[in-house]
């Protein structure tokens, strides 16, 4: 399986915006998170028996006033997590809507170049493990497509062995949505282990008391974002909200 990781450049007002409107989180302090969250996705999807490749937005699908160079800056994170990236593929998104992206190299992976099967793992799933990935890898030899729950009921891992349609499907697509797609194309749905992403609130409070638990028992999932969330001072307080120690 490929295993997708779509990132975008570690910018502030870019990544993790609805938590800064939504949360005590400055813009400074979401980058920080997403940084992490990167960086835990990364090392675990590449110590899987998947090929990594990471998707990164280019300056055609980021705001104009922004003129750094956004595939120098993926890369300059990926280094951070992985060291060296003789292994690690970097492709550009092609795209309007970041749906169509991720439709577009799906089905580009599939359709041109012949893979068996392509999973998408978003890169604010810090707490995924590397038995999920390639659980649900083992997973698209039975079925034509594998999702995986998360936060709000959207997705933080869609995986295909056969390619549906994107169109008009939401930025992370909801996990039904994706599910009805799959069954109208007469194609097999298959479910992933339910994991949280911090790009809801409630998703970062599970992040941070799941992260905290793997901590105790020595589990090294999610360990960067955990680290962060401390040095921050978040906690989860009362009704699933985000606040400071």
């Amino acid at each position: 399986m490929i295993v997708v990781v779509p990132v975008d450049p570690p910018r502030e007002g870019v990544v993790l915006s609805s938590l800064v409107d939504r949360t005590v989180l400055t813009e400074a302090e979401a980058r920080e998170l997403y940084e992490a969250s990167v960086v835990d996705v990364l090392r675990t999807a590449a110590s899987s028996g998947g090929d990594l490749l990471v998707n990164y937005r280019d300056e055609d699908a980021l705001p104009d006033s922004i003129s750094a160079d956004p595939k120098a800056e993926v890369r300059e994170l990926a280094t951070a997590a992985l060291g060296a990236l003789e292994d690690v593929r970097f492709e550009r998104q092609v795209g309007s809507t970041r749906a169509a992206r991720v439709g577009n190299t799906v089905t580009h992976l599939l359709e041109q170049e012949g893979a068996d099967s392509v999973g998408v793992l978003e890169p604010t799933a810090p707490l995924v493990a590397r038995t999920e990935i390639d659980g649900a890898a083992m997973s698209l030899r039975r079925h034509d497509v594998v999702l995986g729950a998360s936060s709000g009921g959207r997705t933080y891992f869609t995986g295909f062995s056969e390619p549906i349609d994107f169109t008009d499907a939401d930025a992370v697509p909801e996990l039904a949505t994706l599910a009805e797609r799959a069954d109208e194309d007469g194609l097999d749905v298959g479910f992933a282990p339910t994991v949280p992403t911090i790009a809801t609130e409630s998703g970062l409070c599970a992040t941070i008391a799941g992260g905290r638990a793997r901590a105790v028992t020595e589990r090294s999932a999610g360990a960067t974002t955990t680290a962060v969330a401390e040095d921050l001072g978040l906690r989860v307080g009362e009704g699933e909200s985000i606040e400071r120690e």
